[in-house]
């Protein structure tokens, strides 16, 4: 995994720095408390190659057994457009995004409604939905 991140700001554009912000929910030490928390934690665990951690915060019912990160993809940038639901007293909810990324010079940009359901207290990702 690259920690490169460790000292610098999040990549999932929180503002804070990676060690105050996902690398807590990525070590396990703290749980996602919202939908949207837990979907800027999984793009950072993209940037990051924390395929480990993509697949425990995917929902049992639409887990793949395995995640291979591609490693051509560059990530740089997560715009969130709509946040529906997912809050602290809430069990589902989802999040409309645009992340960016570059493969070899390349951009690229990927949108997806992300659906999120909180099971046994814990958020996790269900699935996605992409425009069009």
């Amino acid at each position: 995994m690259n920690n490169t991140h460790n000292s610098g700001l999040c990549p999932c554009e929180s503002g804070l720095v990676y060690a105050e912000c996902c690398s807590e929910l990525h070590s396990g030490r703290v749980l996602a408390q919202t939908a949207l928390q837990l979907m800027r934690s999984r793009y950072s665990a993209f940037t990051l190659g924390n395929a480990d951690y993509l697949v425990k915060s995917w929902h049992p019912d639409t887990r793949p057994a395995s995640l291979t990160i591609d490693e051509s993809q560059r990530w740089i940038g997560l715009k969130i457009k709509t946040v529906s639901h997912g809050g602290t007293d809430q069990d589902e909810g989802s999040v409309e995004f645009v992340a960016r990324y570059k493969v070899q010079g390349k951009a690229y940009r990927l949108q997806e409604n992300s659906r999120f359901r909180r099971l046994d207290g814990r958020w996790y990702y269900l699935d996605g939905e992409r425009p069009g």
